[in-house]
This record gives C-alpha cells, structure tokens and sequence, in this order.
C-alpha cells in the first residue's frame, strides 16, 4: 500500500503537464464539426461540413488515392525493412562473418546520418537507375535508411535466443534455413511485430522523400495531400478544413498506436518472450 501510496505525487505532476496536450486534442476534434472562428473557447453549431472531403473529391480533391497510396507505401516498409532485418540480423548475431564489427559500426555510423544529408547522392542514384519520381524509388530509399535501425534491432532480438534451441535442430538433422524459420523465428515473434509497427509509422508520416523524390510523379501521400490543403498561397485558407484532414491523417497511426502500445515498448527491451 506505501508504494502505490507514494506513486500518486508522480501520477499528479504527470496528469498536470498533460492536460494542455489533452485540451488541446480535445479543442482539435471539436473544431472539425463546429463552425466556430479560429481561436474560440465555446463551440458552435454542429456540422459535417468540414469532413465533406471525404465524400466530395471537389474540396481539395481525391483523398482516398493519397490514402491507399500511403497504405501501400507503408505496408511496402513493412515487407522490405522485416525481410531484410530478418536474415541479416540473423547472421551478424549468429554467423562468424569476417569484417564483422567493421560492418555493425558501419550500421551505427549510417544511422546516425540525418536522411537529408544524403538526398543529393540518393537524386542522382535514382536518376541512374531510372526510379526518379516513382514511387517504387522512393519505397527503396526509404526503406533502406530503415534498415540500419531494423537490422540492429533483430540482432538484439537474436541475441538473446539461447544456442541451444538452435544446436539441438542442427542435431536432429534440420537445415540451417530450417532451424531458422521454425525454431529461431518464433522466439523473436515480439521484435518482428514492434519493428514492423514502427516500419509501418515511419512509412505513414513520412513527408520529405515523397516531396523532394517525386515532385511530379502522379501519385501522392496523405502528407503532401495535407500539405496542399494547408498552402499559405490560398486565398480561401480553411482551418477548421485543415484541421480535419490533419485528424482523418492520423487516426489509423492512433488507432495502431493504441491496439499495440505494448509490443512498441518490447523493441526497447530486446527481450524474447510476449
């Protein structure tokens, strides 16, 4: 009882320095079903007129081709960045590679660049290879400045599979492919769901990419969709219209957010049971 006791001080001061974020969804919500003029405290009549995107391409335009480009986007990330930190985690944490500390520094050190530093020789890649402006192109780049983080990840994951698991299906006569898919990929089942959440989140919000990769490219996300409707060049600037492109953008990352919260906490643990 002393220790719950003692919590509520903490408790306090936590729920205290989150009210104004709370009021501050709360006025965001509210303001997309009112009328009322930017910056009231009281809101007025209740109304649907400014969710009508939804259902009237000829506010700001199509919003579900932005959205099911960004599902695809985002479900991209996932498929790419769990392949390839999957197998290459498996073999930093369990092969004798040679070069093999050189190249788990090179992973540290290419995380630790900032994307924007790169996108001058990542332009010209693309234009080589002929992805500029796709979204293909910009798939593979975003997903290969993940990389370095999912593959440390599922290292990290691997490493705490005891050896024996994995002896003892070499023992009975299994492949190393085998062992691999059968007995080593359960055991890192918490990693694989928290780096395919977070692949997922990175994939959804991603903003920059798009924009400078494929600048004229046919195809749009929902975060330069929400940037067209927030142009400052307007003459007609919407609030209460922004702000509820903004909410209908975020929802399914909330929604994900909460279904999931405590697998996203198992990526910080590196631990092997969910």
């Amino acid at each position: 009882m002393t220790r719950n006791f003692s919590a509520w001080p903490l408790i306090l001061i936590l729920a205290v320095l989150s009210l104004p974020i709370f009021v501050m969804y709360l006025f965001l919500v509210v303001d997309t079903f009112t009328n009322s003029p930017v910056g009231s405290l009281l809101p007025s009549e209740f109304t649907l007129h400014h969710w009508r995107f939804l259902w009237d391409p000829t506010v700001t335009g199509d919003v579900w081709g932005p959205t099911a480009t960004t599902f695809l986007f985002a479900l991209s990330m996932v498929v790419i960045v769990l392949t390839v930190s999957s197998t290459a985690g498996y073999a930093i944490s369990r092969l004798n590679l040679p070069f093999r500390r050189f190249f788990l520094s090179g992973i540290l050190v290419m995380h630790a660049f900032p994307s924007v530093t790169l996108i001058i020789g990542v332009f010209l890649v693309l234009q080589f290879a002929g992805l500029y402006n796709t979204l293909a192109g910009v798939i593979l780049v975003k997903a290969s400045l993940m990389l370095p983080f999912g593959v440390w990840i599922m290292k990290g994951f691997y490493d705490q599979v005891p050896w024996e698991i994995e002896m003892a299906g070499v023992q009975d006569g299994a492949s190393r492919f085998t062992v691999w898919r059968r007995l080593i990929l359960p055991q890192v089942k918490p990693g694989l769901v928290s780096l395919a959440i977070f692949a997922f989140l990175d994939g959804w919000g991603e903003f920059m990419l798009p924009r400078i990769l494929a600048p004229s490219a046919d195809f749009q996300v929902l975060s330069t969709y929400l940037n067209v409707v927030s142009d400052p060049n307007s003459t007609t600037y919407n609030f209460h219209l922004f702000k509820s492109v903004g909410l209908f953008y975020t929802l399914p990352v909330l929604a994900l957010f909460v279904v999931f919260q405590n697998r996203l906490m198992n990526i910080f643990s590196g631990g092997t049971k969910g």
